[in-house]
């Protein structure tokens, strides 16, 4: 489950550190869907709102299906159910669970482009899926 959360013109990403990448990567907030025993058979939107808190600190009052989506198609089969989390509040510092070590950063819409040009210049992968951010002029 792949959360877009975006309120009062502010999108929430996060950044953590990717193995198989060497470095941290800037993405929007995501997590496995029944990824442990007592969650097996849980719901992709039910996994949402529980990642979205967990990674983030934040909870939404609404969370909108917005399909599944194929991340490569052309090599893997991987799938995400994408989602898009509204009427946020601050419960926790967020962060993940133990050994994720997640940052958070809630940034302006409008100071998008920078914001990942700062981070790529800092040495960040950017996760494919911030191209639905992205405004026309970057492209």
């Amino acid at each position: 489950a792949v959360i877009f959360a975006i309120d009062d013109g502010h999108i929430l990403l996060v950044e953590q550190y990717r193995v198989p990448l060497g470095k941290n990567c800037i993405e929007l907030p995501a997590g496995l869907v029944g990824d442990h025993d007592d969650n097996a058979d849980e719901q992709s939107s039910v996994a949402a709102i529980r990642e979205l808190e967990e990674e983030t600190g934040y909870r939404a009052e609404r969370m909108k299906d917005c399909g599944e989506y194929y991340s490569s198609p052309g090599m893997v089969s991987e799938s995400f159910s994408l989602f898009k989390a509204s009427g946020l509040s601050k419960v926790s510092e967020g962060g993940g669970v133990d050994g994720e070590n997640i940052l958070v950063h809630r940034v302006a819409v409008a100071g998008l482009n920078e914001f990942i040009a700062k981070k790529r210049g800092e040495g960040a992968g950017i996760d494919v899926k911030l191209l639905l951010l992205l405004q026309a002029e970057t492209l």
